[in-house]
């Protein structure tokens, strides 16, 4: 009996330790250059840079009106919901998979009444009981199917951890740039509102030299087109706001407070700006994304062990312990155990090519995650160099803008003061206010640009797990 209730443990040793037929996984080579790219369009960082995936989301944006909207959605984001649901989907399979490496013991008990016609009254009954635990078509991995199995179903589930990290991080930087996108969309309103404002007063003052007869009626239509135009812009930004706010309700999960909404482009920056330059290209193994594209890899590695397994006998263990006996009462005393051991092997001859085909097919989805995850590096390093590209190149732009912009506002200051005092034409006015007008949004559309810059860097450096 002792022996009988050994054979169990030591076929589950012999399974543990039972060869594995996945072929050794090696990383492929990064398909990208070691650096970042270089060259005039690429500045490096001010001070001391910060590390992206070691910089928690909430140093990184330094506003708290967008660090509120930012909790707000990891909360309450649908979308993220179904990513951790997905996790669980994907925890709940590996544990389903795993338990086929261990047996299932189960207990079971029987009772067989039997009284034959042919014996005398009374003595032809037959009372037979039955109580046993045991394990049941337990498959004992010689060669490793069920755990290379096991181990794709582990993979897979921590590519549903690493999809659940990059919806996150995509998340965040979504979250981000639509407040941005509402700021720059109050200030454009505003600007709007402004220049109204300074048409109208141009308006009324051409229409009263024109009563006098010292403007022509072309200069009061012209006047006219820049004053609508003007509220035309106001009515398509009013628009813009309530669709970026409808953006953000939605991003956010629930409706965001008022309080915590811009009303401007902020004047300081809303992130920190000190990120880096000139990191390796390894970095980028620790993008979630790129992670995910791995783990995607080793599983269908481990696919192919159990493929190659398929080919080799396949080695069952039925086996039960318990007691039998002619009477309820003497169930279970000594004398009544009854034992059952079932080996059996299984071996594929000729299966029309069915594992040669399945085989081919784990060869073949392995070739396919190597591509995608060398695509997933490819796609993430230009991600990092074109963000860099544009980082390098903010700061000089941002200066030329607010320095055309400048001049644009003391030209139009001029050009109204000539033509109120008569010495220049209301033209010339005209195309000062026009050029004020444009350089208003070409700024503002900058600094969107610039804040909106270092939310991507920070994200396609593998920032925002944290």
């Amino acid at each position: 009996m002792n022996k009988i209730k050994l054979f169990p443990a030591a076929a589950l040793a012999l399974t543990l330790a039972a060869c594995d037929m996945a072929p050794k996984y090696v990383r492929p080579a990064l398909p990208v250059p070691e650096a970042s790219p270089q060259g005039p369009a690429y500045a490096g960082a001010q001070g001391q840079a910060i590390v992206p995936a070691d910089t928690a989301w909430k140093d990184f944006f330094v506003d708290p009106r967008l660090g509120r909207v930012i909790e707000t959605s990891l909360a309450n984001n649908r979308d993220l919901r179904v990513a951790l649901a997905n996790v669980e989907q994907a925890r709940a399979q590996y544990k389903v998979r795993r338990a086929d490496i261990f047996p299932t013991l189960g207990a079971n008990g029987s009772a067989t009444y039997q009284d034959s016609p042919f014996s005398q009254a009374g003595s032809g009954r037959t009372d037979i009981y039955s109580a046993s635990v045991g394990v049941s078509a337990w498959e004992i991995d010689l060669f490793g199917r069920v755990r290379n199995l096991s181990k794709a179903a582990q993979e897979q589930y921590f590519a549903s951890v690493e999809n659940r990290n990059a919806a996150q991080t995509a998340l965040i930087a979504e979250v981000a740039n639509a407040w941005l996108s509402m700021a720059a969309d109050q200030e454009r309103l505003k600007i709007a509102r402004d220049l109204e404002k300074a048409f109208g007063q141009t308006l009324d003052l051409t229409r009263a030299r024109f009563a006098k007869g010292i403007a022509s009626e072309l200069e009061v239509r012209q006047a006219q087109t820049s004053y609508d135009q003007a509220r035309s812009d106001i009515a398509q930004a009013t628009t813009l706001v309530a669709q970026d706010q409808n953006a953000l309700n939605l991003l956010a999960g629930t409706t965001v407070p008022a309080d915590d909404l811009p009303m401007a482009m902020p004047e300081e920056d809303v992130t920190l700006a000190n990120l880096p330059a000139d990191l390796p290209s390894t970095t980028l193994l620790r993008r979630p994304d790129i992670m995910a594209a791995e783990h995607q890899l080793l599983a269908a590695n481990a696919n192919i062990g159990a493929a190659r397994a398929a080919f080799f006998p396949k080695i069952s263990l039925t086996a039960a312990f318990g007691t039998l006996s002619l009477g309820l009462s003497n169930l279970f005393k000594s004398g009544s155990e009854n034992w059952s051991v079932a080996p059996s092997a299984s071996l594929p001859i000729f299966d029309f090519g069915r594992n040669q085909g399945n085989l081919r097919y784990a060869r073949a989805t392995y070739d396919a995650m190597v591509a995608t995850y060398e695509k997933s590096v490819q796609t993430g390093f230009r991600e990092v160099a074109d963000a860099l590209a544009r980082r390098g190149t903010m700061t000089a732009q941002l200066e030329a803008q607010t320095s055309l912009r400048d001049s644009a506002r003391v030209g139009y200051r001029l050009s109204e003061a000539r033509f109120r005092a008569g010495i220049d034409a209301f033209l010339t006015t005209l195309d000062a206010q026009r050029t004020l007008y444009n350089a208003e949004q070409s700024l503002f559309a900058t600094r969107l640009t610039r804040a909106t810059n270092m939310v991507e860097l920070y994200r396609a450096m593998g920032g925002g797990l944290r």
